[in-house]
């Protein structure tokens, strides 16, 4: 009977269409892949819970507001944070919070935020911190302070982080010289080039790494023999060795791959390579073997971490570093830019997730520290794979939930030996398939990573990229809509597509303001705020790297301050209602809204409102429904902030007081009939 040996391989995998990162199935000395039903750890879930999985939008906003339902949603999202589930709590307070009736307080807005900070969705912590901040900005610890700047710098928001970081150490009496070395605004959003490599094969490459100075060495399932004796049995495919290509001198392209080294490259898998600074020492990945395939007390053949020297000109027969076991398995490793540590994943017991990252010190004598695991804020309880250490950040990939799709590149700074939370790093370098092994240069310009995403040459491909500058930005000029006159010191605020403030400006003498390092083909909202003035919003979408230029004319509050024959009044647009509806409708609100400005901007004002309707139907009932309307508009205003002493009557006056001769029996258009039905704002005061 065959025995089929499952272990964890931690290795991309050639020929796997999903491309998961997951198992290699051994039968005697022949590989053939499968896939895992990786382990699930199955929460508790109560059936309310359940039943959110299940619901369309409108059904589960009908079910959250059934009494008693937003306190079991809530209680049940607490326990899942308290028991650090995350993912679970931040599903349910965004129900909570996007659905229900709930107020939105300091601990749930906290929670929500620090729930999707810590599986990484840097977006929607942004969104509840920055209503965190916007409501109870006078209870913001330090601590929640930087999960909020954090969270802005994560998406993007780098003036915005740069700005309020300045103001809360201004408020609490701190130094500002440590903002220098924030490199806020030098780290501004830049736009990603990406491209397809010529090496790639119709088989598996990826995991690129430096070497030298104008090569790259990855693995790859491509043979370049003439003859291939031995391919997996379940895809008929080579097996991975490893390969170096020359890089041009824009680091665009990879071109003339051969095999790197006989010594190194054997019958069975290499892939993930590291080199020391003087790129005298290689470490790399491979399925541990002696003569033959060896096996751990379980019957399973783990990976292990081997190394090489370089010594006249030829690497020499390749040795497992210290740490590797029998037992577990140890791979993909990357040292440090000084060379003292190196940096790896393993599923060894004691760790957070189905794999992590782990480091160890490279002694002077060549020996090894003892694994410290980098901890929950680069690991999490997924797979953490790919790791690549530079001077201020690790990059590594993750399939942790709130992705994008399979594997996802995240990076973590890291600054006196600490690591940040990793941050996905989005468009175009993630995709919704699996995205690693991401390198980048010391100017962090430009590098190397590998994806199965749709468009490739093969089963894994390797792409370059390289930032290059955004030039996507708003500008403008805000203007007296009568003289044409700039307005000065006019308040101009940017939001997003979901509403949110991204950054105010101040205009210049002559009117100009201008939004820079913005997202490229995203909807924004210019809106502008003046004194004296009506507040004035436009909408605009950013191009592909291009400036967007937008005017925006003001008006004068005084100017709907009318006089018509001898009586002071008000001007607005026409309020409309509904046919037989007394409601605010949206565009009389917005009407309303303009009204309230000048009574704020004259706060001496009283005012009376008069409503009238057309002739059409009985004349009891258009008064009475007039005055509905008279009265609703009251309330309106007296809801916004305005003294109700200030509006003297409201009254409707049904058809009694017709702008024109159609009265009862009088044939009119539709038109005439509509200039009667109207409501009047007159000046009793000012």
């Amino acid at each position: 009977m065959k025995r089929l040996i499952l272990i964890l391989f931690l290795i991309l995998s050639p020929g796997l269409k999903s491309q998961e990162v997951t198992l290699l199935q051994f039968q005697d000395e022949e590989l053939s892949l499968s896939s895992p039903s990786e382990q699930q750890v199955e929460y508790f879930k109560p059936v309310f819970i359940k039943q959110l999985e299940t619901l369309d939008r409108r059904e589960l906003t009908k079910f959250v507001r059934v009494k008693g339902t937003t306190a079991k949603l809530i209680k049940q999202a607490d326990s899942y944070f308290d028991k650090m589930w995350y993912a679970e709590a931040a599903r349910v307070y965004d129900v909570v919070l996007e659905k229900s009736d709930a107020e939105h307080t300091f601990k749930l807005l906290s929670n929500a935020g620090d729930s999707h900070y810590y599986t990484g969705n840097l977006e929607k912590s942004y969104k509840w911190y920055h209503e965190l901040y916007e409501t109870f900005r006078e209870r913001i610890t330090e601590e929640k302070f930087f999960k909020y700047a954090h969270s802005l710098k994560g998406t993007g928001r780098y003036r915005r982080a740069a700005k309020l970081t300045k103001l809360f150490r201004q408020k609490r009496d701190e130094p500002l010289n440590e903002l220098d070395k924030d490199n806020v605004t030098s780290n501004a959003p830049a736009l990603v080039e990406i491209k397809n490599m010529a090496i790639n094969s119709k088989y598996s490459d990826f995991s690129p790494m430096f070497h030298n100075e104008s090569e790259v060495v990855f693995a790859s399932a491509h043979d370049s023999s003439f003859l291939t004796t031995r391919r997996y049995k379940w895809n008929n495919q080579p097996f991975l060795d490893l390969y170096v290509a020359k890089a041009d001198s824009e680091g665009e392209d990879l071109t003339s791959p051969k095999k790197f080294s006989k010594q190194i490259n054997t019958k069975y898998h290499e892939a993930s390579v590291a080199f020391s600074p003087d790129q005298k020492t290689i470490y790399f990945t491979r399925n541990n073997y002696g003569k033959k395939l060896k096996r751990g007390k379980n019957g399973i053949n783990h990976l292990k971490i081997y190394q090489s020297k370089f010594v006249d000109d030829q690497w020499t027969k390749a040795v497992e570093v210290s740490f590797n076991s029998e037992n577990y398995s140890t791979g993909h490793p990357s040292v440090s830019p000084d060379g003292k540590k190196l940096y790896f994943v393993s599923d060894r017991p004691g760790g957070f997730g189905l794999t992590d990252v782990y480091k160890v010190d490279i002694l002077e004598n060549g020996a090894f520290s003892e694994p410290e695991n980098l901890g929950r804020t680069v690991n999490t309880s997924k797979k953490e794979m790919f790791p690549y250490i530079t001077e201020n950040a690790l990059y590594f990939s993750s399939d942790r939930n709130m992705g994008m799709g399979g594997l996802d590149i995240y990076k973590a700074d890291y600054a006196g030996g600490v690591f940040g939370i990793g941050i996905n790093l989005g468009e175009p370098i993630n995709s919704n398939r699996d995205d690693f092994s991401y390198i980048i240069d010391e100017n962090n310009e430009k590098g190397y990573f590998a994806s199965n995403r749709k468009g490739g040459k093969g089963d894994d491909d390797i792409y370059s990229f390289k930032h290059i500058l955004n030039l996507n930005a708003i500008s403008g000029s805000i203007q007296d809509l009568i003289s044409e006159d700039p307005i000065a010191d006019a308040m101009v605020s940017l939001f997003d597509k979901d509403n949110l403030r991204i950054d105010s400006v101040l205009t210049g003498k002559d009117g100009s303001f201008i939004f820079e390092n913005l997202a490229p083909s995203n909807k924004y909202t210019v809106r502008t705020v003046k004194k004296g003035y009506f507040e004035d919003s436009l909408s605009t979408n950013t191009k592909n790297n291009e400036r967007i230029t937008v005017t925006q004319s003001l008006k004068q509050l005084k100017e709907i301050i009318a006089e018509e024959k001898g009586v002071l009044k008000l001007e607005t647009e026409t309020i409309y209602f509904d046919f037989d509806r007394f409601n605010i409708k949206q565009q009389a609100s917005q009407e309303l809204d303009k009204l309230v400005e000048v009574m704020r901007e004259y706060p001496e004002m009283v005012i009376k409102i008069e409503s009238h309707t057309d002739a059409i139907g009985k004349k009891a009932y258009n008064k009475y429904l007039s005055d509905k309307r008279a009265k609703a508009t009251r309330d309106y205003i007296i809801s916004q902030g305005i003294d109700s002493s200030r509006v003297q009557s409201a009254i409707g006056y049904g058809e009694e007081r017709l702008l024109n001769d159609c009265a009862d029996g009088t044939r009119c258009s539709r038109d005439k009939h509509q200039q009667n039905r109207r409501s009047e704002f007159i000046i009793v005061e000012m």
